[in-house]
């Protein structure tokens, strides 16, 4: 994008309802102006026009904000655990994405905005953008306040194919910029990255409110428990739970108290009929993490060399140890897990504060993703950039 950020900038929106329409009307009342298409009629002061070419052939920007839709029986409002996985649908995606580029040009700069699974923007959609611009752009809105929430973010994701700040990423934040009214933080990271924080993001609340529901559920059957006063003490609690600890993806959990209690709700969910276990999906989940790593150690060699047994650094205690779960898995699936570094071929960095010689020469297996060596696997990075 050669251009520099203009006053009143050319937008168009392609899809022009629950998401798109706030969102452009928003835009609109920033003093810019905006264009849009929708296969309905709309009800709006946005001048609409009755082709995607027409919206987008004197644009600066365009924005696509069609949806993704599921079969109406995954929507929530009848029993869905039944129901088999499924991906969001994408044709209406790929239709607009196609008749767009044929009416774009490489000085115009086309965002899509819609949720899509991680991985699908490089799978299914970017062979079929020649012309403009792309970025990758979800939104982090909610129904009844998409227009607010629009330019009151919490923070604004850009994807790229890399994860670069590329001309275009940073022509959309300048764009960004000057319509907020807050002072969000910006998130360039490569289209994957961008998918997978959009419905993680989702899936978080999702689970905080099961989990809390969880609660009331129990309350209601032991007796003797006011849910608020338990779900308060439990909010308020920002020193481990609501708050940035255990974000950093590495080493599972472990310790004296995490597994086992884990294990003891799973007998208090079936003692009280919950009809419902989420502690053994979370024990199921750890297993198979663990699992998973061990496979990953053992792509890269067959004698493994933990650098400690213990559940958490500085401490002797190995009861409920992550470390000692994977080793389990190690041997479980034929490889050797010895006692001396001199006698590995990798050597897995357990904490992230245990310490590895960078001129060591064999594979350094680090989940922390810290170690500066010379054949380190940096497990969970799949893009060679700094986390």
């Amino acid at each position: 994008m050669d251009r520099g950020f203009k006053e009143v900038m050319k937008i168009g929106f392609i899809g022009f309802g629950k998401l798109g329409q706030p969102c452009g009307e928003v835009i609109a009342s920033k003093g810019h102006d905006v264009v849009a298409y929708d296969v309905r009629e709309v009800d709006t002061k946005i001048e609409m026009r009755s082709t995607i070419q027409e919206t987008v052939e004197d644009r600066e920007i365009v924005f696509v904000a069609v949806p993704t839709p599921h079969d109406p029986a995954y929507d929530g409002r009848e029993p869905t655990s039944h129901l088999p996985p499924k991906d969001f649908d994408y044709e209406i995606v790929k239709q607009v994405l196609s008749e767009a580029d044929k009416h774009m040009n490489k000085n115009q700069l086309l965002v899509l905005i819609s949720t899509v699974l991680p991985g699908t923007v490089r799978r299914e959609f970017i062979h079929l953008i020649n012309n403009p611009k792309f970025v990758y752009n979800p939104y982090l809105i909610a129904m009844g306040t998409v227009g607010w929430d629009m330019i009151n973010p919490e923070m604004v994701m850009i994807g790229t194919e890399n994860g670069e700040t590329s001309p275009e990423a940073g022509f959309l934040k300048s764009f960004y910029e000057s319509i907020m009214e807050n002072n969000p933080r910006y998130v360039i990271g490569t289209w994957d990255e961008c998918e997978c924080i959009k419905v993680f993001y989702n899936t978080f609340i999702s689970a905080k409110i099961g989990l809390v529901n969880m609660i009331q559920d129990v309350a209601e059957k032991q007796g003797n428990i006011n849910v608020d006063v338990v779900a308060r003490a439990l909010r308020d609690s920002t020193q481990r739970i609501m708050g940035p600890s255990y974000m950093k993806p590495g080493m599972g959990d472990g310790g004296a108290c995490h597994p086992r209690d884990n294990i003891a709700l799973r007998y208090m969910a079936h003692k009280l009929h919950l009809g419902y276990d989420l502690f053994a999906t979370i024990m199921d989940a750890r297993d198979k993490q663990a699992l998973n790593m061990a496979y990953a150690i053992l792509n890269e060699g067959q004698d493994v060399f933990f650098t400690s047994d213990s559940y958490k650094p500085h401490v002797d205690y190995v009861e409920g140890s992550y470390s000692l779960l994977v080793q389990y898995f190690v041997r479980d699936r034929g490889g050797n897990v010895v006692d001396k570094i001199e006698d590995a071929s990798v050597v897995v960095k357990v904490h992230e504060s245990d310490y590895i010689d960078p001129q060591y020469e064999g594979v350094v297996f680090d989940p922390w993703r810290t170690h500066k060596g010379i054949n380190t696997i940096h497990y969970g990075n799949t893009r060679d950039v700094e986390a």
